[in-house]
Parts: C-alpha cells; structure tokens; sequence
C-alpha cells in the first residue's frame, strides 16, 4: 500500500515546513525578544530571548508531523463514518470561544480557546471538519445538487450555519476560506454556475455586515480602497504599507537571508500574517518564484490525488483540502501585495501558527491516505498485465 504513496506531496510538504522554521528563524528574532522581555518584567520567564517563536514553532512542527504521520495511517474512509459527529464537536468548540472563561483573545479577534498553559483556534479545525461533512453531504444529494430547491438551497443553509458563528468571532480569514472551499466542492461535485454567484451575492450580503460591524474589520477595508492616502498609510495602512516596503527591498535577489530591516518592529505580525513580505525582502523576488512552484506543485498534486481517488467521497475531500490549501495561499499573498484586504490568514506551512499548522499537516495526511489507494497505479499495473498477455500470446503464433 505504501508504495503508492505520493512521495512529491510528501517531500514538498516537508521542504516547506522546514523552509518555514528557517525563515521564522530569521524574521521573529526582534518580536521574540520584545514578547519575552515584557514576560520577563512580570515574572513569567527569566531571561528574554530571541528564540521564543522559533522554539514554539518547532514544538508545532514536532506535533503536526506525529499528526500528518496518524492521518496518513488511518483509513480515510473511516472519517466518512464519522463526519457527522467531527463536525458538530467542531461547531461546539467554535461556540466555546464565546465563552469568557474559555475564550482566549489574540489581538482583535476572539478565536482562541485557553488550555491551561496552550491555546487553541477552533476554526483551523473547523476547516477539517467541514470538508468531511461538506464531502458526505454532496455525496448523498449527488442526483440533485443542480437543482435549486433540493440542492443549492440546502447547501446554502449549511454554509450559513456553518460561517456565521465565524463570522460573529469575528473571523473574516476564515469565513473566507470557509466559502472559498464550499464553493470549489459544490461546482466540482456538479453544482450549478448560476446558483453559485447566487451563494457568493448571499454569503456577502448575510456574513459581511455581521463582520463588518468591528471597526478594526472596517478599517482595513478603508485602507485597502484609499493605499495612497497619507493620512491612512500613516495609521490604519501602516501594516500594508511597511509590507510593500518590504517587498520592494527585496528586489531580484534580496538583501540576504537574516539581513530584514523590517522585521525589527516596523512589519507588524512578521513571523506570521507576514512572513511573505519578509521572504521577500530577505530572498527576493527570483527565489520566491521557487517558493510559489512547490505551492502550485503541491496543490496539482492535491487535485490529481482526487482526479484518481477510487471513491466519489476521496474525490470530493481531496478536492476540499486541495482548494483550502489555494485559497490560503493566494489569499496570503494576495494580502502581502497589497491585492486584498488584510485577512488574518497565514502562510500554509511556512508561517508561525500551531493550529493552522497541524491542521494543514492533518489535511495532507489525509491526502497522502487517499493516494494510497490511488486507482491510477492499479489501473496502469493492469494495463501493462493486459499488454503482457498479449504480446505473450502473439508470440505462440
């Protein structure tokens, strides 16, 4: 079974992951030092030091690997029984974070739960769970998701169900790549074109009001629509501003790995949201272009495995999980050039962030299941059988 495995995904997933831990290596030793130093002055540690995020995000590669190693291991098949009760779980622990004794705060947002000494964000999992769910559901309505009544407006409702309490957190990231991939699977799984900018007109016209209501949410759409007012550059553009710095810099080649400027406090989030800005200023704009090919290498690879799963669930979670990862990444970026509002989305595997990493790990242990049991091989293997025997046989005449 194992010599099916899709050895590419694999190697890509672990060259980015470790990619990741160098740059956050680089890019977080300023925000390291700061975090620590306040630590420090209340008590809580002894010494600062540079190495805070670097030390954390090896603990979650540590995790994420073990987890990847468990998803690529257990029958994929055996989350198709178990969706349901995956994603109801999923939904109460999104609805936890609203509870004050629970709910760890970061930032502007409240998406984090406290456990104990470590904290949680419920909706990377959520993303997971989803995907499981969503893959069920459309297989069972396979004869009428191009319907209107049976298919989009059951599918609509739970989407909505499923982004609201995300976008009450408020989580707009979230919400995003929480429709990015329903919409994917609903048109792959034979949805309907029309019905689709039907969902997209309603998502927005239900779930942005409800996140908008944040002032903060606000603010980065101001700065998005107005990059060339001073007085927003000067405030609530400054992040964006300082990325774009940051990447012009960078230039062809970079100013040389751990050689940022930007990262001593001017690039708010560095070591997170974004690292792609500093990657860019450290490694320029030729080494980046290595960077997006193993991204488009690995989400081929991601559709391919679901081109050739043998069932239509492995088809439609591959296909999930495959879009999750593209539509992160190009909202990342997206954000980083200035392209798009400010979301809160990381990096896929390179960016500092336990959840999302061990989630997307999850996700490709999941994929690497499915093309295991990859019918291309098995078909190759008996065409070749097929051509043997008949050169066998023309060889007797």
């Amino acid at each position: 079974m194992f010599k099916r495995l899709d050895l590419l995904l694999l190697g890509i997933t672990a060259v980015l992951t470790l990619f990741g831990l160098a740059m956050i290596a680089s890019v977080s030793v300023f925000e390291s030092y700061q975090l620590t130093l306040h630590l420090t002055q209340t008590g809580a540690l002894s010494a600062p030091t540079n190495s805070f995020y670097l030390t954390r995000s090896f603990m979650h590669l540590i995790v994420g690997m073990g987890v990847m190693g468990f998803f690529t291991v257990v029958p994929y098949r055996f989350w198709e029984r178990h969706a349901r009760t995956l994603y109801f779980m999923a939904l109460a622990l999104l609805l936890a974070v609203f509870v004050p004794w629970l709910s760890a705060g970061w930032g502007t947002s409240s998406s984090w739960l406290r456990l104990g000494m470590f904290s949680l964000q419920p909706s990377e999992l959520f993303k997971l769970a989803f995907i499981f769910y969503l893959a069920v559901w459309l297989q069972k309505r396979e004869q009428l998701i191009g319907t209107f009544k049976e298919g989009f407006i059951p599918f609509a409702t739970l989407l909505v169900v499923s982004t609201f309490i995300i976008a009450l957190e408020p989580d707009f990231g979230t919400f995003l790549i929480i429709s990015g991939i329903a919409t994917v699977m609903f048109f792959i799984a034979g949805g309907n074109v029309f019905h689709l900018f039907l969902g997209g007109g309603l998502a927005g016209v239900m779930g942005l009001p409800v996140i908008l209501q944040k002032e903060y949410i606000r603010n980065r759409f101001v700065a998005f629509l107005f990059p060339n007012d001073p007085t927003i550059t000067e405030s609530i553009g400054f992040q964006i501003k300082q990325a774009l710095i940051a990447i012009g810099s960078g230039g062809l080649f970079g100013v040389g790995y751990g050689k940022s400027i930007q990262k001593f406090g001017y690039l708010p989030e560095v070591q997170a949201d974004m690292i792609f800005a500093a990657m860019a200023e450290e490694l320029g704009f030729l080494r980046l272009l290595i960077v997006l090919g193993m991204y488009g290498i690995l989400i081929y690879r991601g559709f391919r495995i679901a081109q050739n799963a043998p069932d239509r669930f492995g088809f439609l979670v591959a296909t999930g999980i495959s879009s999750w990862i593209g539509v992160q990444t190009g909202i990342n970026i997206a954000v980083n050039v200035g392209l798009f509002p400010i979301t809160g989305l990381t990096l896929p595997f390179i960016s500092a962030g336990g959840s999302s990493l061990i989630s997307l790990l999850a996700g490709v242990g999941i994929l690497l299941n499915i093309s295991m049991h990859s019918t291309e091989h098995v078909t190759a293997r008996a065409s070749r059988k097929e051509r043997h025997g008949w050169e066998w046989r023309l060889s007797l005449r």
